[in-house]
């Protein structure tokens, strides 16, 4: 079954089993690019394992969440910062 809230699924699985989550930067998945132009939209072409291609082809009972996760630079500074702002909590 698919989650119906995948950022919950994402919250709960690095909450409760961080040791089976995988991350792994696109940056190193990418194989080729193309930037947008008035012909085409903008791709990138990643290089997966083969179990995770099978796990995005099956069943919904069979397939793991994959999600693509941006995290903005500015929330990246933010995290490497020692200044604690007002509602963040370190």
């Amino acid at each position: 079954m698919s989650p119906k809230d995948p950022l919950e699924a994402l919250r709960f699985a690095l909450d409760k089993y961080p040791q089976k989550v995988e991350l792994v930067p696109l940056a190193q998945l990418v194989t080729e690019t193309a930037r947008e132009n008035e012909r085409r939209p903008a791709w990138a072409k990643i290089a997966l394992p083969d179990e995770v291609v099978k796990a995005l082809r099956g069943g919904d009972a069979d397939r793991d969440l994959v999600l693509l996760v941006r995290v903005p630079r500015e929330v990246l500074s933010r995290a490497e910062s020692s200044i604690v702002l007002p509602g963040e909590v370190k």
